[in-house]
């Protein structure tokens, strides 16, 4: 099965917030963003579409003709617990600094570490690898575009996050 992982455009928060799980709006780059979206998808048809829940993610499926794309819980991003919505560089909590030294591994203060969200996403995949599916799209975030391509066995978990794709591109996964 070939899986095309779609993230987000970007948004409307200033650089350096901690996002993950809150709904926050897209920037108003969207339409120039989302439209190069939509020509790295051209020719592709996919059998089914998924979705995030969050509307940033939801937006960009819509935009590209997927308005009912299949909303799933588990392609959320990472759930940053109390840090959501704050800066970085205001977070005071003293767990953050032991987050920064080994992010692949502990959780956010109140959230999840990127090892709750790999088993979310790949119960997300191991469900969709028994479908009968052939090309499937999935728009959603990068931590979860991440998880997918270790997943898949395209990286490792070691500068896993240096295989991020930018806002709006994609990558892709193929799963058997």
């Amino acid at each position: 099965m070939q899986i095309t992982m779609i993230r987000h455009t970007s948004v409307a928060v200033p650089k350096g917030t901690c996002y993950g799980w809150s709904d926050v709006a897209v920037a108003d780059t969207f339409e120039e963003e989302a439209a190069h979206t939509l020509s790295l998808l051209e020719g592709k048809v996919f059998d089914q579409v998924y979705s995030s829940p969050l509307s940033r993610a939801r937006k960009l499926a819509a935009y590209c003709g997927y308005p009912d794309a299949v909303v799933d819980d588990r392609l959320k991003e990472m759930n940053m617990g109390e840090w959501e919505m704050q800066r970085y560089d205001e977070i005071t909590d003293p767990a953050l600094q032991r987050w920064y030294a080994d992010y692949m591994h502990l959780p956010a203060t109140g959230g999840e570490s990127f090892p709750m969200l790999h088993a979310r996403v790949t119960a997300f995949l191991d469900e969709l690898r028994q479908q009968p599916f052939r090309q499937v799209a999935v728009f959603a975030h990068g931590g979860v575009i991440v998880s997918a391509g270790i997943y898949a066995g395209l990286f490792g978990e070691e500068n896993a996050f240096s295989h991020s794709v930018p806002y709006g591109g994609i990558l892709e996964v193929e799963v058997f």
